[in-house]
């Protein structure tokens, strides 16, 4: 790699205005925390700096007043939680510390279950609690008080940095939702030609469906910020869940038909192949686009074409190809109008609901037993030692195990932080001892004790480099501890260097020790886990289960195509396997909303014995077993269908066609299980030939 490809060079030597305006905007919004901190003579001044720092990680206005709230009210709970156990516990320290270590796993075990901001405020609450059980054991009798700072710092810190963030080169949250609706149709679009195509680069067609999925899950977390922005927010988020519902039915509908088309299309009609290669062309024209009128044209005059399309001598497979056909067209022109009221909310009112998305409870249980046994083990050193820096240890334990959970691989990431926290440990010594010692009054401080903050903000900017420099400059602001009060002794500045190293140390023990669950049990879960959701859809209200079931694919499909990477290549299947779940389970709900309204008790049981059905086959066919109560369930249904007057011929073909597609997508589905399954044991033993020679 050239030097001029290094992200240190690109940072530092040739950085953009964006990340100039980052740094800028985050040191300003510091600058102004410790000025009114040390003002207000605040005792723990640094604690309003790492507050306005974690803030601007994602500068946007709409998301930095979202995460300051949710920051605040976490906050807010964490001291009536520190409080409470210290009017229990307040000459009881292991009670109180017992106290807390259930507390701080509870809310780890939240921040797991949540998204965004909200899991940000649970983590706020663990720590502002562990900070007033810890610094309240030396002085009980100023709990109160001791709470009323921690929140006022922290209040102080995210004020600042929602003020400065709202008028200095104020980014929208709008703008960011605008691209990420590009860049879900644009990939969705590219994804539905290779499909229509049947290419055989499969892994163009995973890395067009997962830049699609990625955006998708964040523009789904990310628009609940435009609330803060104006009265057009909700429209815009109204617009965002539009956008992801008919997304993932279009991917659904793309698995179905490249199926019907490439793999059971011996009997489709060469009319209807050839519709399909115009819609391949037309979604690869419609991809290029950035705006949507131009991409809508195209769109519609095909849609068009496939509705004048004559029906009259097609079987029901075929009738079912082009219905699927038509029915992503639909949707590919939906997906252009939510983008289009994403940016422009007054030219359209859409409506949707917020998408429920995919908990792993196992996971967030294991993340919250191992954030109470890091607090734990660094608590019982903390007493049995007596040593004051201890309260740092602890705190970056309770910090960093919970925000490292959530991520894939939490010991790299601390490995990441841990360089980044070292390289702070000279800087802070020059700037935070040698050189502010020598200064005198606000301004000179500012200039010095900035000036290593700044650059690390500026690193920060580059997503590549962020885990090293926010390191950085957090590890800078607790080595140095601004305040009026500052202690510049070069014992303390080593008691705190130690405490960093200890409380990181720690955390890396702890991820090491107590890892998250393997990965081929949490690919069971998730298979687990997707075939529970199908059966839930025999009974659950349909429009609750649709909102259950297509939001927590997009995780699940996200999750499926990460432990796909991880297997030799004639072994990856779950991805597969992932679009198949999600293919059957939008086809359930397409069953129940044609025939839920019907008054028939027998077509009712047959249409939930088939749902029932298809759950069971779609967790046989991912062990590996050939699909066996599908058809019979299918039969029975198309059977009781005859009885009801209500439907005409044509959609009962449909029905047949539908019944008969399943079926095989199934039976396709155990098939590549069985392929797996064979290979694995003779890739075993080629691994075993290798760790031999």
């Amino acid at each position: 790699m050239s030097i001029t490809a290094s992200p240190w060079y690109q940072a530092y030597l040739t950085p953009d205005a964006q990340s100039v305006k980052f740094a800028l905007k985050a040191t300003l919004a510091m600058l102004l925390a410790l000025y009114i901190a040390l003002w207000l003579d605040l005792e723990r001044p640094y604690w309003a700096l790492i507050s306005a720092a974690f803030l601007q990680i994602r500068p946007m206005s709409g998301m930095v007043l979202e995460k300051g709230l949710s920051q605040i009210s976490g906050t807010l709970v964490g001291a009536v939680a520190g409080i409470i156990l210290m009017a229990l516990f307040a000459q009881a320290p292991v009670p109180a510390l017992a106290g807390l270590t259930l507390w701080i796993m509870l809310c780890t075990y939240g921040s797991a279950l949540l998204r965004n901001n909200a899991a940000y405020g649970c983590i706020m609450g663990a720590v502002t609690a562990m900070l007033i059980v810890v610094i309240g054991a030396s002085a009980p009798d100023r709990i109160f008080s001791i709470a009323v700072a921690r929140l006022s710092e922290l209040t102080l810190g995210a004020t600042c940095a929602t003020l400065v963030s709202a008028l200095l080169w104020p980014t929208r949250v709008s703008a960011h939702l605008e691209r990420q609706a590009d860049s879900v149709v644009n990939q969705a679009f590219t994804h539905a030609a290779y499909r229509l195509r049947d290419t055989a680069d499969h892994a163009a067609l995973e890395a067009t469906l997962t830049d699609s999925l990625a955006p998708l899950t964040q523009l789904e977390g990310d628009s609940q910020a435009a609330r803060y922005e104006g009265p057009e927010g909700a429209g815009r988020i109204r617009a965002s869940h539009v956008l992801t519902r008919h997304t993932l039915r279009l991917l659904a509908t793309l698995h179905a038909l490249q199926q019907l088309l490439h793999n059971d299309g011996e009997g489709i009609k060469d009319d209807i192949r050839q519709l399909a290669q115009q819609l391949a062309d037309g979604f690869a024209s419609a991809a290029e686009y950035s705006g949507t009128e131009p991409a809508r044209e195209p769109l519609h005059a095909l849609r068009r074409r496939a509705l004048d399309y004559p029906e009259a001598a097609l079987t029901p497979l075929e009738q079912r190809c082009l219905l699927g056909l038509r029915e992503a067209l639909g949707h590919a022109l939906i997906m252009l109008d939510a983008r289009d009221a994403i940016a422009h909310p007054s030219r359209k009112s859409l409506r949707g609901v917020a998408l429920a998305w995919h908990r792993d409870h196992l996971v967030a249980g294991v993340n919250a037993l191992r954030a109470g046994a890091i607090f734990a083990t660094l608590a019982t050193f903390w007493l049995a030692t007596g040593w004051t820096n201890g309260q740092v240890a602890m705190l970056l334990g309770t910090l960093f195990s919970a925000f490292f959970a959530s991520r894939d691989n939490p010991v790299t990431v601390c490995m990441t932080f841990a360089k980044g926290m070292l390289a702070a440990i000279p800087s802070a010594f020059l700037f935070g001892h040698v050189l502010l010692a020598q200064a005198s009054g606000f301004p000179m401080l500012a200039m010095i004790f900035l000036t290593p903050l700044f650059l690390g903000l500026l690193g920060s900017a580059n997503p590549r480099l962020i885990g090293y420099c926010l390191a950085f400059t957090i590890g800078n602001i607790l080595l140095t501890m601004p305040g009026n009060g500052m202690d510049f002794s070069f014992d303390s500045f080593i008691n705190r260097a130690l405490a960093v190293l200890v409380g990181l140390s720690a955390v890396v023990t702890g991820f090491r020790l107590i890892p998250g669950p393997g990965a081929t049990l949490r690919r069971k879960r998730l298979v687990w886990a997707i075939a529970g959701d199908l059966r839930r859809l025999a009974s659950a209200p349909v429009d609750d289960a649709e909102t259950r079931f297509i939001g927590r694919m997009a995780d699940r499909l996200l999750h499926l195509s990460k432990h796909d990477d991880t297997l030799p290549e004639d072994q990856r299947h779950l991805f597969s396997l992932g679009l198949t779940g999600l293919d059957v389970g939008y086809a359930c709900l397409q069953l129940r909303r044609r025939l839920d309204g019907l008054n028939n008790a027998a077509l009712a049981r047959a249409k939930r014995d088939f749902i029932l059905a298809l759950a069971d086959d779609y967790a046989g066919s991912a062990r590996s077993e050939t699909p066996r109560c599908v058809r019979p369930a299918g039969e029975a249904l198309i059977a009781a269908a005859r009885d009801e007057s209500s439907l005409d011929p044509r959609r009962r073909a449909l029905l047949a066609g539908l019944v008969e597609r399943l079926a095989l997508s199934l039976e396709r589905q155990a098939i590549r299980a069985q392929q797996v399954r064979r290979a694995l044991p003779h890739t075993r033993g080629e691994e075993n030939n290798r760790h031999t020679q």
